[in-house]
C-alpha cells in the first residue's frame, strides 16, 4: 500500500511546481513592467456605486381631513417651500384674473431691481397710455415724473392701472413689449394657462383705443397658475411684504386722502373698525382683482409658526366674499398640515458613505446632502414611507485636485402622506464632505503597482 501511495505523491507534488513556476513567470513579467518610466499613467481602481433606493415602513395617519366647502369659480392651496398643493378646486381653468395680472408686473420689476436694471430710486416720466386708463388709478397726468419706488407701492397698494402701465413702459418701452416679457416669464416659470394682453387686468375694450392689442384675446390665469406666480414672488423676492403690507399711502403731497390697500385680511387691520373683521393673523399679500369678467378674485398669503401658505380664490361673487372663501382655505391649511423636516442638511445617506476619486491623497471621498428636505405632513403624523434615490456623476469626472461641497450628484426623496392626494418629492445636490488634494505621480506611482500585484494575487489564487 505504501509503495502505491508514493508514485501518486511525486505526481501530486510535480504538478504543485509547475504552478509555482507559471506564478513565479508571471511574477517576473509584473516585476519588468514595473520598471517601465514613472511618467506613465495608472489608472486608479474605482468601485462602481449603484444607485441607491431605501424604503422604510409606512403608518397610516389616523382620521380624515374634513375640506372646507367654498363658493367660489375655482380656488387652490399650496405650501411654497415644498409646492405641496393642499386643497384644489377647478384650479387649473383658466378664467379672467383682473388685478391679480398685476403679480406678474409687480415681479418682474422687482426682478430688474434685483438685477441692477432698475433702481428703485429711478425716475418715470408718465406717457399718454398711462394718462388715458381708466379703472383703478392714482390720476397721473401725461408728463408726470415720480420713481419706480412711488409707482410701485401705487400698484401693489392702491392697484393702480396708471401706476402698472407707467413701470411697464419704463422696463420695456411700451407696454405691448413688456406684455411679451410677461408671457415668457409665465413660460419659464411653469404657468400652463396664463396668458397676458395688458400689464393690468383690464378687458381689452376698457383700455385707452390707441393702445389696445391687436388680438381677440384676453388676460387668463389659472388659479393655479396664480399660486405659482404667488410662489415664485414669495420665494424670489423675500422682501415682498414691504410693499404689500402697507396698509395706507398717500402718494402725493396735496393729495386728500391716502391710497388704502384693497387687501381687508392685512393682520395690521385687526385694530380698524371697517376691517378688523376680516384681519386675519400673519398675512400680508398678496393681490386682490376685481372686474365684471372676472368677479372678485384674491391671492393671499400668510405665516403662521413658520409656515406660509398661499391661497388664490377666483370667481366669488361679492368684495367680501373673496375673503371669507380665503380664509377657509388658510384656516384649512394651518389647522390640519405643519412642515417637518425629514432629512437636515450635511446628513450622510445610508449605503453611500463614500465616492471613489482618482488620482488623489485619498482614494475615495465622504459625501452629504447639500440641504435640508422637508415635507408637508398632517399636524401630528410622523413621517414615514421616505424613499429616496440617488444618481452619481459619471466616475472620470471625480478626479483630484476636488474642493469640499463639490457636486457629486443629486438624491430624490419622494413622500406620501396618508390621506393627501399628491406625492411630495425633493431633490438636493451629494456634495463631497471633504477636499481631496491631488496625490504625487510617486504615490500613484506605487498605488498602481500595489494595485497590480493585489490583482495578479486574485488571479493566482483563482487557479487553485
Amino acid at each position: 500500500m505504501s509503495n502505491k501511495w508514493k508514485p501518486t505523491s511525486r505526481k501530486r507534488q510535480k504538478r504543485h511546481l509547475i504552478k509555482k513556476s507559471v506564478a513565479s513567470l508571471m511574477l517576473l513579467n509584473m516585476l519588468c513592467l514595473s520598471a517601465l518610466p514613472a511618467t506613465m499613467v495608472f489608472a486608479e481602481k474605482t468601485n462602481k456605486q449603484a444607485t441607491t433606493t431605501t424604503k422604510t415602513s409606512q403608518a397610516p395617519v389616523a382620521g380624515s381631513i374634513q375640506k372646507p366647502d367654498l363658493n367660489v369659480l375655482s380656488a387652490v392651496l399650496i405650501e411654497p417651500t415644498t409646492g405641496q398643493v393642499l386643497l384644489s378646486v377647478n384650479a387649473d381653468q383658466p378664467l379672467p384674473p383682473a388685478s391679480m395680472t398685476k403679480m406678474m408686473t409687480e415681479y418682474i420689476v422687482a426682478e430688474q431691481v434685483k438685477q441692477g436694471k432698475l433702481k428703485w430710486t429711478d425716475k418715470v416720466t408718465v406717457g399718454e397710455n398711462a394718462a388715458k386708463t381708466i379703472g383703478s388709478r392714482i390720476f397721473l397726468a401725461q408728463g408726470d415724473v415720480h420713481t419706480v419706488e412711488e409707482l410701485y407701492i401705487a400698484m401693489a397698494v392702491g392697484s393702480a392701472n396708471d401706476a402698472s402701465i407707467a413701470l411697464a413702459e419704463r422696463v420695456a418701452g411700451s407696454e405691448q413689449e413688456f406684455v411679451k416679457l410677461m408671457n415668457e416669464t409665465a413660460k419659464q416659470m411653469g404657468m400652463k394657462t396664463a396668458h397676458f394682453i395688458n400689464a393690468t387686468g383690464l378687458d381689452k375694450k376698457d383700455m385707452p383705443a390707441k393702445y389696445q392689442p391687436d388680438t381677440d384675446k384676453e388676460d387668463v390665469m389659472s388659479a393655479m397658475d396664480a399660486a405659482i406666480l404667488g410662489r415664485r414672488i414669495v420665494l424670489d423676492h423675500p422682501d415682498f411684504a414691504k410693499f404689500t403690507s402697507i396698509q395706507s399711502y398717500k402718494f402725493r403731497e396735496r393729495d386728500k386722502t391716502p391710497i388704502i390697500n384693497y387687501n381687508w385680511m392685512l393682520e395690521a387691520n385687526k385694530n380698524i373698525p371697517n376691517f378688523k373683521a376680516y384681519a386675519y393673523k400673519g398675512l400680508d399679500g398678496l393681490k386682490t382683482g376685481h372686474t365684471q369678467n372676472a368677479g372678485n378674485c384674491f391671492t393671499g398669503t400668510a405665516v403662521r409658526d413658520g409656515m406660509r401658505l398661499i391661497s388664490v380664490v377666483m370667481g366669488t361673487d361679492s368684495e367680501a366674499h373673496r375673503f371669507t372663501e380665503t380664509r377657509k382655505l388658510l384656516d384649512f391649511g394651518f389647522d390640519h398640515f405643519e412642515i417637518k423636516q425629514v432629512v437636515a442638511g450635511k446628513s450622510k445617506v445610508k449605503g453611500l458613505d463614500t465616492v471613489p476619486v482618482k488620482k488623489g491623497v485619498e482614494t475615495s471621498v465622504g459625501v452629504v446632502t447639500d440641504s435640508d428636505v422637508s415635507f408637508i405632513v398632517p399636524k401630528g403624523g410622523e413621517v414615514k414611507g421616505v424613499q429616496f434615490k440617488t444618481q452619481l456623476e459619471p466616475e472620470d469626472k471625480l478626479v483630484a485636485p476636488i474642493n469640499k461641497g463639490t457636486k457629486v450628484g443629486t438624491i430624490t426623496y419622494t413622500y406620501k402622506a396618508e390621506g393627501m392626494d399628491q406625492q411630495q418629492t425633493k431633490t438636493v445636490n451629494l456634495v463631497t464632505s471633504e477636499e481631496v488634494e491631488k496625490g504625487s505621480w510617486i504615490r500613484l506611482f506605487f498605488r498602481a503597482i500595489k494595485e497590480m500585484f493585489a490583482d495578479l494575487f486574485d488571479s493566482i489564487k483563482n487557479l487553485f
